[in-house]
């Protein structure tokens, strides 16, 4: 078997929270040794964060820190003193790629800064993943993801029509900068195989986000109006959005749970079965909603009457009759239905290792296969400092004694 796309490349992760360990969990999945510097004096939040395994407390027991951290090690180094400042530094020499997502200039307080590192490794490979860049009025900002969501237009864009702007659900800047700094770093891997470069790459999660939602910047330019928000509606397409349906059957927790389905018709002919399938055909050729500018005139009553339908069914039988009509339609999935899910669940997508303190537990998998180059979960997240022996030895050429005596010093926490 072929090995791993990025097998014997070696990563210094030097991020924390979401957005860098995102980033470098996908360069983990492809193969790379990622080594993740982390602090007992000052912990990654996200080993605070709930869910806990089992409902214990503890650094090594946060399910979304076990989740963004598969497939790596992590060594514990002060990076308050000069000696852990020598490992650090040390550490970044002998690694391909070196990963932050400090604010802006962090790094090169620290003295591990690109121009510096550079200058004893020229074809090293830096990125940034700041809030907003290492240049502009912002620079020196700290970012956090529920801002940059308003932050991106993203919010301006969410919500009901004659509503406020709403917030997505989630912190939607953090994994999407993260996704383009791998993608970033892998660009920048094929330069430097093709030339002997490195390089450093300055990257803005604000400027991530905001280049995912163009549109709404677009009509603005062209119209010198605001983009209206619509709710779930579609400006090509009705009726389109989530329908209330019956509440899942069972219970969970003692609580009853609300099921939605999502419906989307393309055009009149899907308009046409779809009223059948609802068993109100004369709906297809009423002039009220025959064709798609007639449905959109009078979508207020077109969504009371399949709300009327969908609300008297479970999301499951929706789904099932609207699919074999052959108009696009899937429950609103709720975290049960994607754990319990046969088609994720036939394709791997899960992956279930022992984490040392945990046990066992399931987690989500890369999103893609590789036919020649093998890639996944292989690790499960590192407890705290797991490594910093084996990596200050075999990575960094470190003696038993020197380690003893950097621990004692304070260098290594």
């Amino acid at each position: 078997m072929a090995a791993p796309p990025l097998a014997g490349i070696r990563v210094a992760d030097f991020t924390w929270v979401w957005a860098g360990p995102y980033c470098t969990l996908q360069l983990g999945y492809m193969g790379a040794e990622v080594i993740r510097v982390e602090t007992r004096t000052r912990l990654c939040v996200t080993r605070h964060m709930t869910p806990m395994a089992d409902g214990k407390a503890g650094p090594n027991r946060s399910g979304y820190f076990n989740q963004y951290n598969q497939n790596k090690k992590s060594v514990s180094i002060n990076l308050h003193c000069a000696e852990g400042i020598a490992v650090a530094r040390r550490l970044a020499l002998a690694s391909d790629v070196v990963t932050n997502n400090f604010a802006a200039g962090v790094m090169d307080r620290l003295g591990l800064g690109y121009q510096e590192l550079r200058k004893s490794k020229p074809d090293i490979i830096m990125i940034t993943m700041s809030g907003f860049g290492e240049t502009g009025p912002l620079r020196e900002y700290v970012a956090y993801g529920p801002a940059q969501v308003p932050l991106s237009g993203l919010s301006a864009l969410t919500g009901y029509k004659g509503g406020p702007p709403l917030h997505v659900g989630f912190s939607y800047g953090d994994p999407n900068g993260g996704v383009h700094g791998a993608f970033a770093v892998l660009a920048a891997l094929y330069h430097r195989a093709r030339t002997g470069e490195g390089q450093y790459i300055d990257l803005s999660q604000w400027e991530t986000s905001v280049g995912m939602v163009a549109e709404g910047i677009l009509e603005y330019q062209m119209t010198g109006q605001e983009p209206e928000r619509m709710g779930n509606r579609d400006h090509w397409m009705a009726p389109h959005g989530v329908f209330r349906c019956k509440d899942m059957a069972e219970k969970v927790a003692g609580r009853s749970i609300d099921m939605w389905v999502s419906i989307a018709v393309t055009d009149d002919e899907r308009w046409r079965a779809m009223a059948a399938a609802i068993g109100r055909p004369e709906l297809g050729s009423d002039p009220r909603f025959a064709t798609l500018a007639a449905r959109k005139r009078n979508e207020d009553e077109l969504e009371a009457i399949v709300t009327n339908w969908t609300s008297q069914r479970f999301a499951r039988q929706a789904e099932e009759i609207l699919q074999k009509a052959g108009v696009a339609a899937a429950i609103v999935s709720t975290n049960k239905d994607l754990f319990e899910d046969p088609h994720l669940n036939g394709r791997g997508f899960f992956v279930e290792l022992e984490h040392p303190e945990v046990g066992v537990r399931k987690h989500t998998g890369p999103p893609w296969k590789m036919s020649r180059t093998p890639s996944g979960v292989h690790h499960p997240a590192p407890l705290l400092g797991q490594d910093t022996d084996e990596v200050m030895m075999r990575v960094l050429g470190y003696t038993a004694e020197e380690v003893a005596k950097l621990r004692e010093a304070g260098a290594l926490t």
